[in-house]
């Protein structure tokens, strides 16, 4: 009797223990930081729930429940709940779990698979089929990226392991690849299925535990080791960029107007900073010899009238005794930071999984920091997200609160396909819905370019991206990353946008964008800035613009203003140089015309002294009608400047990577004694790197 009275009591208070539910929340976390997907059960029940994307929990539960917390890789926890409502924790890993499976005997499957016997010698079938549970047990579905499936139910006779492709992969996770020890950019694995059956050797698959102590952070989510039997295999990388077909010398007389826009992108040099400095061939599209010389700062006087000066020097070509070199340059005016107006900013940050790696969304959050940093109270910063899909993190903040807006990008992590044009919305809404009159409204979108849902055509983006500016919202593009890069599609979003495009590939260079240049990244002076030359054929045979190829206008499209031109910020400076060939002077590069039989070209002799006229345009930011500025050149050649050798040193090392026919069989020693003599002061050392970098490059190119 009092047994079945004790029996009853314990009963009831288990009762009212359960029927006392509260909410339970949390953090888990690991070694390296938050784990996404880690399961939280109530013990003894079927209710749970898994963390998100930031390791958080949310889970009913009572003061007598115990959760127990379980992430494959890594001991299981069990808590008692109690008078807790918030459990937080950190997961050790469990060293004593399967860490890998060694597989040869392979094929490469059609879907974007590899696929491969495991073969386990073993002399009894018990062992084989213990084996087997185990590794089935261990790895299906848990390491991301590896699913075990058997013929027979036997390894050994039949049991295959697939490395999964795109198609297959859940929420954006994927095994980091390395192929004869080169780490390959996630989401390549469409690019590995290509590797011949024939050619492998075997292929090791780490699980996330084993794989992130070999590995590191990357390859949380396991690795994927794939030797070849040469051992020398290279996977080819997957940029892209825009055509461009080099300017070549026009005739004065057929055509005396040179027109084009201004450009204040860089990208292009520390893009192929990176790539000299990993010993990869250069693309020459990747070469835009206009943002190697405008990448360095040059020493023209501040304006007085205008948003920017304009300054002219004619030289001998260092490069070619036939010739004379041209250099205009523009300085925009530099205003203190704290006389900016106030900034409405909307961070658009891909957070997809091809963002996953140092050199990407962890570099990312690094650079934005550092602009974060400098933001005042009357600043107010967004952030949007995209992946799979576009959302925001965080709503209008005063830069006063940068705890929380630094919080916000420290909870970053990336994962799942791309919706650029999703995201690219979204941020405008938000940016338009914040709209500050007569401030600096602008969203800076970061990225590798990799957009693959949604609009992702350069053309698609061009469009939607042109529809957008109409809002007044300018935009700023920030590329990160390698292997992947889509250099063509950020020039076209910044082309169009109203905005400026830089690639970052260090901390270094994230500084000199958000330290050094910050009014110029983020501050337009002028917009729709462009540049008119008109040539004297008594004094000019022929000319050529260095670069700009992915600028030029048609001549009418200077003086109308629906055309769209470059913007031109804070402090900012922008260099064009023309190489030009006298009359009467023979040369290869000036090829012959048939004789006109209705135009009589006569030159007009009552300008003897000058050597060219150019004229600029621009718009005031929030302007519609252009002003236009005249300035005349005349025919006097000078010493080179210190500044005008070291530009002309960027110009020639520009040619010659892209392998111009203009470089009259000019040597790097030549660029390098050249860029010596410009080198100046060089506060900052960007010239001495220069130097260095093309000592690096010599005689590979």
């Amino acid at each position: 009797m009092k047994k079945s009275i004790l029996i009853v009591i314990v009963l009831f208070i288990g009762s009212i223990s359960r029927a006392q539910e509260k909410t339970i929340t949390g953090t888990i976390s690991d070694a390296t930081g938050p784990l996404p997907g880690v399961s939280v059960v109530v013990k003894s029940t079927k209710k749970g729930t898994q963390t998100d994307f930031y390791g958080n929990y949310s889970i009913l539960a009572s003061k007598a429940d115990t959760l127990v917390f379980s992430y494959i890789g890594f001991k299981t926890r069990e808590v008692l709940v109690g008078d807790a409502k918030v459990i937080n924790l950190l997961l050790e890993q469990d060293s004593s779990q399967l860490d890998e499976v060694i597989v040869v005997g392979h094929g490469i499957s059609t879907k974007r698979s590899i696929t491969a016997s495991v073969t386990q010698v073993s002399e009894k079938k018990s062992k084989r089929q213990a084996y087997h549970d185990k590794l089935s047990r261990q790895l299906q579905g848990k390491a991301a990226g590896v699913q075990i499936t058997a013929a027979s139910g036997l390894v050994g006779n039949g049991t295959t392991v697939k490395i999964r492709g795109i198609a297959s992969v859940k929420q954006g996770k994927e095994p980091l690849y390395i192929v004869d020890g080169v780490p390959i950019e996630k989401y390549k694995n469409a690019v590995i299925a290509k590797i011949s059956p024939d050619k492998i050797e075997k292929v090791n698959v780490y699980k996330s535990a084993r794989a992130r102590k070999l590995f590191g952070n990357i390859a949380k989510d396991g690795c994927v080791v794939i030797t070849t039997k040469s051992g020398k295999y290279r996977v080819e990388e997957d940029e892209n960029y825009a055509a461009i077909t080099e300017n070549q010398f026009q005739k004065v007389q057929l055509q005396p107007l040179s027109t084009f826009s201004i450009d204040v992108d860089k990208a292009s040099y520390s893009n192929i900073r990176r790539m000299i400095n990993k010993g990869q061939k250069i693309d020459v599209d990747a070469v835009k010899i206009e943002e190697m010389v405008n990448y360095f700062g040059y020493d023209y006087p501040q304006p007085k009238h205008h948003p920017f000066s304009i300054n002219a020097e004619v030289s001998q070509t260092p490069w070619n005794k036939n010739t004379r070199l041209v250099r205009i340059g523009l300085q925009g005016k530099t205003y203190e930071n704290h006389t900016l107006p106030a900034s409405n900013l909307t961070f658009l940050i891909d957070v997809s999984g091809s963002m996953d790696s140092p050199n990407k969304l962890p570099l990312l959050k690094s650079a934005f920091k550092l602009l974060v940093n400098q933001l005042r109270e009357k600043d107010r910063v967004s952030i949007v997200v995209y992946a799979g899909a576009a959302g925001v993190v965080l709503e209008p903040t005063s830069g006063m609160d940068k705890e929380k807006i630094l919080d916000a990008l420290d909870r970053l992590s990336a994962g799942g396909s791309t919706a650029g044009g999703a995201g690219i919305k979204l941020a405008y809404k938000l940016a338009q819905d914040h709209f500050i009159k007569g401030g600096n409204n602008r969203v800076i979108l970061a990225t590798d370019g990799d957009f693959n849902v949604g609009a992702s055509s350069d053309k698609a983006m061009q469009k939607l991206i042109e529809e957008k500016r109409k809002s007044g919202v300018f935009l700023s593009v920030l590329g990160f990353g390698m292997g992947n890069y889509k250099d063509s599609k950020l020039e076209t979003l910044a082309d169009k946008g109203n905005g400026n495009h830089a690639y970052i590939d260090t901390m270094q260079e994230a500084q000199k964008v958000f330290g050094k240049e910050f009014g110029g990244t983020l501050y337009t002076i002028a917009k729709d800035v462009k540049i008119q030359l008109e040539f004297n054929p008594a004094k000019v045979q022929a000319y050529r613009l260095i670069g700009y190829e992915n600028r030029l206008l048609a001549d009418e499209d200077f003086i109308d203003d629906t055309k769209d031109a470059g913007e031109l910020g804070s402090g900012h400076t922008v260099t064009a140089l023309y190489e030009i060939i006298a009359p009467g002077v023979n040369s290869d590069y000036v090829k012959k015309t048939a004789d006109l039989k209705y135009t009589t070209l006569e030159n007009n002799t009552g300008f003897s002294d000058e050597l060219f006229t150019v004229k600029f345009r621009y718009k005031k930011p929030d302007g519609d009608k252009s002003i236009e500025l005249v300035q005349v050149v005349t025919d006097r050649t000078t010493e080179m400047s210190p500044d005008f050798k070291f530009a002309s040193a960027v110009a020639l090392f520009g040619m010659q990577l892209r392998k111009s026919q203009f470089t009259n069989n000019s040597a790097q020693d030549d660029v390098i004694t050249l860029a010596e003599a410009g080198r100046g002061r060089d506060k900052l050392g960007y010239r001495a790197e220069f130097i260095r970098l093309v000592k690096t490059s010599k005689g590979s190119l």
